[in-house]
């Protein structure tokens, strides 16, 4: 399987070490040096075949590196696993993109092209409720921000304070710190008052149809009034008194089609003026 086409097949070759055993039985050190000269024959080779079963031993042998990334962001409102694999995506585009010829270690290109594919996930997909991204960018930005100004100053930064660092007003501060529990929302479940003999649920309410009734008279009121007479006499006759088209047919001196489509006309016409 080439990494052009995915990530690594989950049963590598029998000469090739699983992860696992790539984990305990190489150090960092060795790691690297194998990396690097993996690398260099990929720079080498002009078999693209090869360069892409090269390709895949490096990705192997530098899972437990996109391991550990994807374990910073866990536990923020996304599935691990869901994470691991989004790293080990940003690990195969670090291989791909990597060029030897910089003279760089090639964790200093991969650290942050792991990293920046787990962000990305998080900004698409990590919101339970979407703010705007104006929001979501301040919101990172307030948070490296905030940790900064903390260090210096020795305790938490107020708003102001935050928003005079970025050069942003504190109405913006404000707006994006509200956005803050965006990834997590509390549990239902989660027991409030004294002796939390109640959870969070129990204190919401659920539909008022009364609320609802009124609201649609509210709505509809106005509407309605300006209707015609046989049109309001139509409505009160089907809605109000249960009447079937061809009792209203009778009353009003129409067949029961023309009563089909005047209620049709007559609804339409509620929409149009309620939209």
């Amino acid at each position: 399987m080439t990494l052009t086409s995915g990530l690594p097949s989950a049963d590598p070759p029998e000469q090739r070490a699983a992860p696992d055993s790539v984990d305990s039985e190489v150090c960092d050190a060795d790691r690297g040096v194998k990396t690097a000269n993996l690398l260099n024959q990929i720079s080498a080779s002009t078999d693209p075949l090869e360069q892409d079963r090269l390709r895949e031993e490096v990705v192997v042998l530098n899972m437990s590196v996109a391991r550990a990334i994807a374990q910073r962001y866990a536990r923020r409102g996304i599935a691990a696993d869901d994470l691991v694999q989004v790293a080990y995506v940003g690990l195969v585009k670090a291989v791909n993109g990597f060029d030897p010829s910089h003279e760089r270690d090639f964790l200093s290109y991969a650290v942050p092209t792991i990293t920046g594919e787990v962000k990305r996930y998080f900004r698409d997909f990590g919101w339970t409720v979407r703010p705007p991204r104006r929001i979501q960018e301040l919101q990172g930005q307030i948070s490296r921000t905030s940790a900064d100004l903390a260090h210096q100053l020795g305790r938490s930064a107020r708003p102001s304070e935050v928003a005079a660092s970025l050069g942003v007003d504190v109405e913006s501060v404000i707006e994006a710190l509200a956005v803050d529990g965006a990834f997590t929302p509390a549990s239902l479940d989660v027991p409030v008052g004294e002796e939390g003999s109640a959870s969070l649920g129990d204190l919401i309410g659920g539909e008022d149809h009364d609320l609802m009734r009124a609201e649609t008279r509210l709505m509809l009121g106005p509407v309605v009034r300006r209707l015609g007479a046989r049109d309001r006499r139509i409505l009160e006759l089907r809605f109000f008194e249960g009447w079937t088209q061809e009792q209203i047919a009778r009353d009003i001196g129409v067949t029961q089609m023309q009563v089909s489509r005047l209620l049709a006309r007559i609804l339409s016409d509620l929409r149009a003026e309620l939209s």
